[in-house]
């Protein structure tokens, strides 16, 4: 046990002592939902930022999207 323990990051090891009781399936799926939610912002914001530091646009964008790129280095299905 303390050997998985110590493979824990500092974020399961908290959730473990806040959540040492069994959840019900509902709240548990709150929970999930609320850091799904949490990091999703956190990501979208880190996004912002470094399209902000680079001068990205929304025409950027739309040009990524419809570009077809092709790799003779892709493995082939």
């Amino acid at each position: 046990m303390e050997k998985a323990m110590a493979n824990m990051s500092n974020l399961q090891m908290e959730l473990l002592r806040l959540y040492g009781n069994n959840l019900s399936e509902e709240t548990l799926k709150e929970v999930k939902e609320v850091l799904a939610r949490y990091f999703a912002e956190r990501a979208s914001d880190e996004m912002d930022k470094v399209w902000k530091e680079k001068g990205l646009t929304a025409k950027d964008m739309t040009a990524w999207a419809n570009a077809h790129d092709r790799s003779e280095n892709r493995p082939r299905h």
